[in-house]
């Protein structure tokens, strides 16, 4: 019943803007976060940014003061504004979203993924 519909992405050159969207088939205020993480072949992925229970947010030192992670309760929607993109930020992003089952692990829904490319 669960998923997770990610839009936004492409190519963009080195100090460009990028805006992703992830929309889920549920209110978000289910989960207990949700961000992105992203992942190159060879490198283990990495956590982006998320936002959870509050609106707290946690953001990867290498974004920080770059990209802001933010949400729509109404449209079940999680955005991530990227700004001043560095060829370093190439990767596929994957949109994650965690919900707590019982008092086990929580179970982990995933977006699509999507490219971004940044180089001149």
């Amino acid at each position: 019943q669960v998923h997770l519909v990610e839009s936004g992405g492409g190519w963009v050159q080195p100090g460009g803007p990028l805006r992703f969207s992830c929309a889920a088939s549920v209110t978000i205020f289910s989960f207990n976060a949700m961000g992105w993480y992203r992942h190159t072949p060879g490198k283990q992925r990495e956590l982006v940014a998320t936002i959870g229970r509050g609106a707290m947010t946690n953001y990867a030192d290498s974004v920080k003061g770059r990209f802001t992670i933010s949400r729509d309760g109404a449209k079940n929607t999680v955005y991530l504004q990227m700004n001043s993109l560095k060829p370093e930020d190439t990767a596929v992003y994957y949109c994650n979203a965690e919900m707590r089952v019982g008092l086990g692990s929580p179970a982990n829904y995933w977006g699509q993924g999507t490219q971004v490319t940044v180089s001149s």
